[in-house]
């Protein structure tokens, strides 16, 4: 074929998609118009403007319809003879309007599509319905005019963006059977600089989410304004458009680093578009790197994704001078605010009830709170080596974490009668009736003699002492003397002396039945 016949044929089909895309300018619109007026044939019109003369024909009918004339009328834009050209085009079909609004909303809806809404619509409409062609494609043409996007504007040290890419690195748990376990990869980006950072950890879970950030911050060597994370369940208990729930543990860490957090909006990506485009970077230039290596522990992992981290964040841009590197030390570094003295400390949230033993439980080991708080309801914060209980806030109980079973049990936290039945030991009991006198100590080694156990001595002791309280010290020696001399080792017969007043009696009287204590003798006043 020769050249200019294949050059005159690539030009008409180019003006021929042009014209079935509808991309003809108003500027040659215009022109047609302007020529016609200046008596100019349309085939003129056509050659002049470099369109077909279809097109031409097209528009002058559309003008007569209008009773449009050469000159325009003062002030008459390309906008508003666009929008003037527009309803006439529409008016040429009588075909029904479409709903475009209830089409997104039935979108919504589990298996439905534009194929099964369009049959709906035909239903409807059966005479005056448009191709299903035309249909989707009017409806797009509505779809984009809604989904405007607004450019953001990034300041210095503002925000943060953070998410796990979708991607994972296997690592090998067992040489031998080459059993693997897959690694998740956390990603976070700075706002105005694009500067990256990235690390492998195990799972999603509280733990490596929280301390991915605190690792972030390090590297960032400061905290911006704002973090804006994905609505990760272990970052947003419940997530919402407008506020969302924050996750305690990663609401205490944001606030000890003493910036924000604001989720991104459930189903919108374009709110955290930066690290969605760290993501791919990650993707592309450290996890397709990586792709033939074996690793056998995560230590390695992130070691090899450090120095490829490097080179990306170093890695000069292609339309505007610098890297990420260099930009991130000019704006984001000055602008980031300064880490604490010491990293947050990972700790997570438990919701009690304190019992009745003024004890809260935790993996199988009770810890204590004042007694005070029973049946109130209480937040655990555990970290790696202490247990502490807070109540409305304010801290009431702070414990050593244990790892086994039992009970840790603060002295300060007892009612005095639980703190005097645990601090009454054996010893003390026999140091109390040392201070008490020889008779009281003499008759108290003698009921540890006859018990077998600590608590049946502790008890008989406590006996003993609320005596001291009732009757004092003196006349309890006394007692004690009286059931020494007529062997009656036993509290009840000590307390039998001193109900009885006995003790107040001569013990160098001639002994008698009825002068020996017992609890089978009624005595004298009984019969009264």
């Amino acid at each position: 074929m020769a050249p200019h016949i294949l050059s005159f044929l690539t030009k008409f089909m180019r003006q021929t998609m042009r014209i079935k895309k509808g991309i003809l300018s108003m500027r040659k619109v215009k022109e047609i118009l302007r020529l016609h007026a200046n008596d100019l044939s349309q085939h003129q019109i056509a050659r002049s403007l470099n369109i077909s003369v279809g097109a031409v024909n097209k528009y002058l009918k559309l003008f007569i319809e209008l009773g449009v004339s050469w000159p325009l009328p003062e002030g008459t834009t390309e906008e508003k003879l666009k929008a003037l050209l527009k309803p006439c085009r529409k008016a040429c079909h009588s075909f029904t309007p479409v709903d475009y609004q209830w089409i997104s909303e039935e979108l919504r809806n589990k298996g439905v599509t534009l194929q099964l809404l369009h049959e709906e619509y035909c239903q409807q409409h059966p005479d005056k319905h448009y191709s299903y062609r035309q249909f989707c494609s009017l409806y797009r043409e509505w779809r984009r005019d809604k989904n405007l996007s607004l450019r953001q504007i990034h300041k210095g040290g503002d925000k943060m963006f953070t998410d796990y890419a979708g991607h994972t690195i296997p690592i090998v748990m067992n040489r031998s059977t080459g059993e693997k376990k897959s690694a998740e990869i956390f990603v976070a980006a700075l706002g105005a600089s694009n500067l990256m950072y990235s690390e492998a950890s195990w799972t999603q879970n509280l733990e490596d989410w929280i301390s991915a950030h605190v690792r972030a911050f390090e590297y960032f060597e400061g905290v911006p304004n704002l973090v804006v994370p994905d609505n990760l369940k272990s970052g947003v208990s419940v997530a919402c458009r407008y506020d969302p729930d924050i996750n305690p543990s990663y609401a205490e860490m944001i606030d000890y680093y003493g910036t924000a957090v604001l989720p991104a909006r459930p189903y919108k990506p374009k709110d955290k578009a930066k690290v969605e485009g760290a993501v791919l970077v990650v993707e592309r230039w450290i996890l397709a790197r990586l792709r033939h290596e074996t690793f056998y522990c995560l230590e390695d992992v992130n070691v090899k994704i450090k120095e490829l981290l490097e080179r990306a964040n170093n890695k000069p841009f292609k339309k505007i001078e610098g890297s990420r590197r260099s930009l991130f030390e000019q704006i984001d570094k000055p602008a980031l605010r300064p880490l604490p003295a010491k990293p947050y400390v990972y700790a997570r949230f438990h919701h009690r009830k304190v019992t009745p033993d003024y004890h809260i439980e935790h993996e199988r080991h009770f810890y204590s709170v004042h007694h005070s708080y029973v049946g109130k309801e209480v937040d655990i914060r555990v970290t790696e080596r202490t247990i502490e209980i807070l109540h409305n806030g304010s801290r009431i109980s702070l414990h050593q974490r244990q790892r086994s079973q039992g009970q840790t049990t603060l002295p300060s936290h007892m009612p005095k009668n639980h703190l005097r039945h645990v601090e009454w030991t054996v010893e003390r009991a026999l140091a109390w009736s040392k201070e008490i006198g020889f008779h009281t100590k003499l008759f108290v080694d003698k009921l540890i003699a006859k018990k077998k156990h600590p608590d049946q001595i502790t008890r008989l002791c406590l006996g003993c002492k609320k005596l001291e309280r009732h009757y004092g010290q003196k006349r309890l020696e006394d007692a004690c003397k009286r059931a020494i001399h007529y062997e009656a080792f036993s509290y009840k017969n000590v307390a039998s002396i001193l109900e009885k007043g006995l003790d107040r009696e001569d013990l160098t009287q001639k002994k008698s039945t009825t002068d020996v204590p017992h609890e089978n003798i009624r005595g004298a006043a009984y019969y009264h």
